[in-house]
């Protein structure tokens, strides 16, 4: 018992020491936070609110792109706009972004050199007690202290999980370890005191960036970034390991990467059921923001195997047809930021498999990125009567050379067993 109550008054003290120094270090580092909002040209109000950070004497101020994505898209539309500590406004102008790891650089026009944050040379240790700072909800600057968890194990690009509460509006803001210095920026939340940051090198590498070859346009900037991503992502994919998997009498490929996770259903406990559905989906658990109704980078693999027992074939070749019409792409997007899908229809029959299948390719193209593409594959089996395998897949913002190969390498992995 007196063992608890030193673990007890251990942890108050504790605490007590953190909030203490959550309070210092907000006192020393307000005059270099802001809000950032954007503001609707045509009404004069904001449109969207997040959190940024000075990172230079000469005003240059660091966020989420997510947070200034609508001017970054739409600058004819939008206004970008900081807010201090002391309630002062002005204008920003956009420098550069990162659109794969969901950063941009703005910059304020200032007349003397200013307090600015540094960034930290070194990582945090698992379980260092970090500060995050931001503006929840349009309330206020705050500072929440969490801990450092390490790297987030199933991510394409490097995220760090933090335990705190990383809450709508704080996006954008820094997180910086007990000497002040930024270890991440604030991006997202899985709620329950699950937060993700984009690591302090990001931020690092678009600074430096900045300094030596500033983009000379973000669109293009925007472009180069999504096609490296997307080129260095189906890379991995192909020349990772590809594994066969059992799905009713059916093999499906699988590919062993922990950033693909795959889960499955079946209706094998239905005992009246007239038709068993196995159905196996491995996907890539993140995307690229863009804008709100536009997202890309997701990837998809589905398949579903289908037995019919005792139905007629007739009755089984619709209900084969109402599942293949289900398949979709992965990805949200607009008619204004797409071209509609273009498809060839084709039959399939490989020399090295067992399978034999009708197949459908689809693609849309980007509008303002136009090397990049969203492609929908659909294929179902053509060799039984009352034994089907539906295979589709979802790749989005891919070049053309991408798409080939990645088509190429999964239909050469289904095969009946």
């Amino acid at each position: 018992m007196k063992h608890f109550v030193v673990f007890l008054l251990l942890m108050s003290c504790s605490k007590a020491f953190a909030t203490e120094q959550a309070e210092e270090i907000f006192k020393q580092l307000a005059p270099s936070l802001y809000q950032i909002r954007l503001i609707d040209s045509a009404s004069g109000e904001k449109s969207s609110i997040g959190s940024g950070f000075q990172i230079s004497k000469d005003g240059l101020i660091a966020t989420n792109y997510h947070v200034i994505s609508g001017f970054a898209l739409y600058p004819e539309k939008y206004q970008m706009q900081y807010l201090d500590h002391q309630g002062n406004k002005g204008k920003l102008t956009l420098k550069s972004v990162d659109v794969i790891n969901d950063l941009a650089i703005v910059k304020r026009e200032v007349e003397q050199e200013m307090d600015y944050f540094a960034i930290a040379e070194q990582n945090p240790v698992k379980g260092e007690e970090l500060y995050s700072l931001g503006n929840p909800h349009d309330l206020g600057m705050i500072v929440v202290p969490g801990t450092y968890n390490g790297l987030k194990k199933e991510s394409f690009n490097d995220k760090i999980h933090f335990t705190g509460s990383v809450n709508q509006g704080m996006s954008g803001g820094p997180v910086v370890n007990a000497k002040a210095e930024v270890v991440g920026v604030n991006v997202a939340t899985s709620g329950n005191q699950i937060g993700f940051l984009v690591p302090h090198q990001k931020l690092q590498t678009l600074f430096k960036q900045l300094q030596i070859d500033p983009p000379v346009t973000i669109e293009q900037q925007m472009s180069e970034q999504l096609s490296a991503s997307q080129d260095e992502l189906v890379n991995a994919l192909l020349t990772s390991p590809w594994q066969s998997k059992m799905l009713g009498n059916a093999k499906v490929p699988t590919i062993d990467v922990p950033f693909i996770r795959c889960w499955g259903n079946s209706n094998a406990e239905k005992q009246d059921a007239i038709v068993l559905s196995v159905v196996a989906n491995c996907t890539l658990e993140e995307n690229t923001f863009i804008s709100s109704h536009f997202n890309t980078s997701t990837i998809e693999m589905e398949y579903q195997y289908l037995d019919a027992k005792s139905l007629p074939p007739l009755k089984f070749y619709h209900l084969y047809q109402q599942q293949i019409k289900r398949a979709g792409p992965g990805n949200k997007a607009r008619k204004d930021d797409v071209t509609e899908y273009q498809c060839h229809h084709d039959l399939v029959m490989p020399e090295n498999q067992t399978i034999n299948t009708k197949s459908v390719f689809c693609t849309r193209n980007y509008k303002r990125f136009p090397q990049l593409y969203d492609v929908l594959f659909i294929s179902g089996s053509i060799d039984k009567d009352k034994e089907a395998l539906i295979s589709h897949f979802t790749l989005a913002g891919v070049e053309q050379d991408s798409a080939m190969a990645f088509t190429k390498k999964f239909m050469e992995a289904i095969a009946w067993k």
